[in-house]
């Protein structure tokens, strides 16, 4: 079995230059982002200019300044290698020890060649908040600063230097576990917002799917009652079944437009259209419908009836395809509760009873009437099957629960 790839993340490197999918840890992407971080990071090596002009001006001798010429490119070399590697997934442990030697080279060339040198402690502290968790570096950044500070009294004259030393290398130091956070911080608000999206997609693929659920499971069901009528009716009245193909082609361009107007996230069902429906899908199956008249409801926002008319939509539809009823009644009667005015919609037959436990559809009726405050309650009678759908009365929902 082969391992599987790693997988990719939005990235970012470490002064915050552009994102991307990649299976690494964060590191640049691009020869401009490189190129932007060697020019910041080039940029603060001017404050090396004290040791450079130490050893072109300190009256040092030769081999002095040759070995303090190799130990400073050493030390620059080691620096850079340092920040480079901050972000690539090196151990904390391996940091230490490459910041251990940093400090080592910044003690010897202090030591060796004079109070110049020590300004190589704030790259030391600088790098320690670079390279170093922050739980890590809140302590090897005030080591770094207090051993400039032992090192500043062990050289001559070196006091001088650590008022301007001291200040920058603990702000310098915290300043860059402050970046480090602030980098973490953005990542994670990166993919949190990745995952919200995500979110988002998963959400409307399943609203599309319950739409083309309830639009499709009615469309067809009507279809196929209609074909076995037809079918029936072919040998001795070809003329009414004429008419029921008629009906099967009319159901199955609506059905085709329904369908194109879900995808599309336009569609909204009204009661008086589907009580029209449930009329004649209850008509063509043979089944006794008591349904109220079409208009007079109170005043309902456009989404508590649009999802209302899918409740009404399923249970008819449920009707017709499983219960074997021989009567089904619809009822939609207001009521006043402790959380004010609703609309009950009961729909009830008299077949077989069936269960209460939710497929696709309840599943779906719950999920819509929960976003605009209503109810769903669903079960078998001692005579049939029953279900309440129940929304809020007034033109304005407010805010769901």
């Amino acid at each position: 079995m082969q391992p599987s790839a790693p997988q990719p993340r939005e990235t970012t490197d470490f002064f915050g230059y552009g994102t991307r999918a990649t299976s690494s840890l964060p590191t640049p992407e691009t020869r401009r982002q490189t190129a932007v971080k060697a020019l910041w990071t080039v940029v603060w090596l001017f404050y090396l200019g004290a040791p450079v002009t130490d050893l072109v001006r300190g009256g040092h001798g030769s081999g002095a300044r040759a070995l303090g010429a190799l130990g400073l490119a050493c030390f620059v070399a080691w620096y850079l290698v340092l920040i480079f590697r901050a972000d690539r997934g090196t151990s904390a442990r391996r940091m230490l020890l490459n910041l251990a030697v940093l400090g080592f080279l910044a003690l010897a060339l202090s030591l060796s060649l004079g109070r110049e040198w020590l300004v190589l402690f704030v790259y030391v502290s600088i790098a320690s908040g670079a390279s170093l968790p922050a739980r890590t570096a809140r302590w090897t950044v005030p080591a770094a600063t207090a051993l400039l500070v032992a090192v500043g009294y062990a050289v001559p004259d070196g006091t001088s230097y650590l008022v301007g030393l001291v200040v920058p290398a603990l702000l310098g130091g915290f300043a860059m576990v402050g970046v480090r956070q602030l980098i973490r911080t953005t990542q994670e608000l990166r993919r949190a917002r990745a995952t919200v999206a995500q979110l988002a997609a998963n959400e409307e693929r399943l609203r599309l799917a319950r739409d083309l659920h309830d639009l499709l499971g009615h469309s067809l069901s009507l279809v196929t009652i209609k074909s076995e009528l037809a079918g029936r009716m072919l040998p001795d009245h070809p003329e009414q079944a004429a008419l029921q193909v008629a009906d099967i082609e009319r159901v199955s361009r609506q059905a085709l437009v329904d369908v194109r107007e879900a995808v599309t996230g336009y569609r909204r069902p009204t009661l008086p259209g589907e009580l029209a429906g449930a009329r004649t899908a209850l008509a063509a199956a043979g089944i006794d419908g008591d349904l109220p008249a079409d208009d007079g409801f109170p005043d309902l926002a456009p989404e508590a009836e649009s999802a209302l008319a899918w409740a009404l939509r399923e249970a008819v539809t449920n009707v017709v395809r499983h219960s074997g009823a021989r009567r089904c009644t619809v009822s939609l009667r207001p009521h006043q509760t402790l959380d004010g005015p609703m609309l009950a919609l009961r729909v009830a037959d008299d077949g077989s009873g069936g269960s209460a436990t939710p497929g696709n559809g309840l599943t779906g009726l719950t999920e819509r009437l929960a976003a605009v405050r209503g109810t769903l309650r669903a079960g078998p009678l001692r005579n049939g099957f029953e279900l309440v759908a129940t929304v809020p009365v007034g033109p304005d929902l407010g805010s769901a629960p």
